[in-house]
């Protein structure tokens, strides 16, 4: 996001080099179009209990890689307070 931001306070993207008179409008239009591109495209049909088992499915996945992240987390910060304890020994 920084990134973009500094691209376009050095220069347009419409050919004109120099700096963008108003850079936080081009950053608007840009992340506008970002976001509306971003959303799923959903059905407006009512769930069926099939669709229903396939978000709990995804859901349940997701849970499971969140755990294994906090899993992760955890283990790290175990090894950094046994690395202090070793360093405050020493």
């Amino acid at each position: 996001m920084l990134e973009m931001v500094d691209i376009l306070k050095r220069a347009d993207y419409d050919g004109k080099y120099g700096p963008y008179p108003n850079p936080n409008v081009r950053k608007a239009k840009i992340m506008a179009k970002v976001v509306k591109s971003d959303h799923d495209v959903v059905d407006p049909d009512p769930f069926t209990s099939e669709s229903a088992q396939i978000l709990i499915g995804e859901i349940m996945g997701c849970n499971l890689a969140l755990e294994n992240i906090k899993k992760n987390i955890n283990d790290v910060i175990q090894k950094n307070n046994n690395i202090i304890d070793v360093l405050g020994r020493v």
